[in-house]
């Protein structure tokens, strides 16, 4: 069941003082434009869409159209979508087309993995996940079998799963097509981590710029419960497990664990320190495990395949395969599901077919908050370590390139015009730093260079951005800024005079 104002573990509903922090608020209608990264780099494609983008009104910042950027919210086109991995592990049962219903589902193998997991020892399939070596997909790539047993060796009778599918970085749209199109798997993955770690009760936690994945979970959820796939005793065993959706308001911050968290509770979604984290004191002050939604569809795979045959596939310390999502600045954009260790120029060139027009000036993998890849390291294999050495990350897996349209200060303009715009402003190098940044690049876009000690200045706030921020938000503008500092020098000192 779904409820727009979360309930306490009473069952008290919780007060939502918090509406100005959000861009989204109940009433929000019409149609809506992205101004995101992926529709700012094509924005030269549709100038009148882009200039509506930019209405002072209301802010939307990924609709998850990146593959027809600049995109609307009335776009009704799907994206290509291929697999090029040795397994079909995640789009695999969606690439025939959406599946419609609990009886699609079963029929394409939904379910079949929480009945046999449900047979099993629940330290066996946690077992499992930590052999696959399967890491998060939508972030720092943290082990997913690390965060199964912390929740699962703590003490007391109520734990919570959460799947954050707030996929929030523009140029990523991996998880709302497999919440579209197989919202089942999302509830069995869901299902089985309870179980595995001793969860009663679930919460999905859906970006409100998906609105079709909303009413593809409703449906599911119930058709789930009716099946009892859901509920008491669930598949006639003695678990009982259950799924509320949570429907967010519009903040970027959400997609950061610990201020979804505060969401859910109805608070002020800012970031939390650090410890104790969310396996020990998470929703409620409960033991919660947070995966996103890309990680949890390749749980119902390992669980039917052992945790062994995921371990065999990847490259490195990056096992399993990877879904990217194509901008649409390629001749081909879409959805890939590729094995890990694909260099980025394959991606490119291969994958994408180049630039539909222009020269890639670079590519931007894991959202704007990540270091961007200039053409001459783009032999660099996609991998958690590898991309992380370069000043990169795999994060959601959304690839952005951008050609000789978009200038680097016109880039680091917007980036930081974003992270500002999002920040909760819990710390002060982000709430103060990122706008500081944005205003002088404005300054030099309005006027063309800024006096020479500004650079020092930019240098000395981006330092503090890496060091003394209290989640990925800073540290990721951080990245971004270095890299472009990095690799575009001879560009960004004509900034400075």
């Amino acid at each position: 069941m779904e409820k727009r104002r979360p309930t306490d573990l009473e069952g008290k509903q919780v007060s939502l003082h918090t509406d100005s922090f959000y861009h989204l608020l109940p009433g929000t209608s019409g149609e809506q434009f992205c101004r995101g990264t992926a529709c700012f780099v094509a924005r030269h494609l549709k100038p009148d869409r882009w200039l509506a983008a930019l209405s002072p009104e209301q802010r939307v910042y990924c609709l998850g159209n990146c593959f027809a950027a600049p995109a609307s919210s009335s776009d009704i086109v799907r994206p290509r979508m291929k697999i090029l991995s040795r397994e079909p592990i995640v789009l695999g049962p969606i690439i025939d087309g959406p599946i419609s219903s609990v009886s699609a589902s079963a029929a394409r193998g939904g379910y079949r993995a929480l009945e046999k997991a449900l047979s099993r020892p629940p330290a066996e399939l946690i077992s499992a996940v930590e052999l696959s070596g399967l890491r998060g997909r939508g972030g720092a790539g943290f082990p997913t079998g690390k965060k199964w047993r912390a929740v699962a060796k703590q003490n007391g009778s109520t734990k919570f799963v959460i799947a954050n599918a707030d996929e929030g970085d523009p140029g990523a749209y991996i998880d709302r097509f497999l919440l579209e199109d197989d919202p089942h798997r999302l509830i069995e993955a869901m299902a089985i981590a309870g179980f595995a770690v001793g969860a009663a009760k679930g919460y999905i936690y859906l970006r409100k710029e998906y609105p079709k994945a909303r009413v593809a979970l409703q449906q599911a959820l119930l058709e789930a419960r009716r099946e009892s796939f859901l509920g008491e005793g669930i598949v006639h065993s003695d678990f009982s497990f259950d799924v509320e959706l949570v429907v967010g308001q519009g903040s970027y911050v959400c997609g950061e664990e610990t201020a979804l968290l505060n969401s859910i509770e109805g608070r002020r979604p800012e970031v939390r320190l650090r410890p104790p984290y969310p396996s020990e004191a998470g929703l409620f002050g409960k033991p919660s495990l947070i995966n996103n939604v890309e990680t949890l569809a390749n749980i119902p795979w390992i669980v039917r395949n052992g945790g062994e045959a995921f371990r065999r596939l990847g490259f490195s310390n990056s096992r399993g395969s990877k879904v990217l999502s194509l901008n649409s600045l390629f001749r081909a954009p879409g959805l890939y599901e590729v094995d890990f260790g694909i260099t980025i120029r394959q991606i490119v060139e291969d994958l994408g077919g180049g630039l539909k027009a222009g020269t890639v000036k670079g590519v931007i993998i894991g959202g704007p908050l990540a270091g961007i890849i200039p053409p001459h390291l783009f032999d660099t294999p996609l991998g958690f370590e590898e991309l992380a050495g370069i000043g990169a990350s795999v994060g959601h897996g959304g690839v952005i390139a951008f050609d000789e349209f978009t200038s680097i200060a016109e880039l680091v303009h917007h980036v930081f015009d974003f992270g500002a715009y999002e920040s909760c402003g819990k710390c002060t190098p982000c709430r103060l730093g990122s706008r500081r940044i944005e205003r002088l690049f404005q300054q030099i876009l309005e006027t063309g260079r800024v006096p020479a000690h500004k650079k020092k200045e930019c240098g000395e706030i981006v330092s503090a951005l890496a060091m003394t921020s209290l989640c990925g938000l800073g540290t990721g503008l951080a990245d971004f800024a270095q890299s472009a500092l990095r690799h575009y020098a001879k560009e960004l000192e004509s900034c400075f005079s």
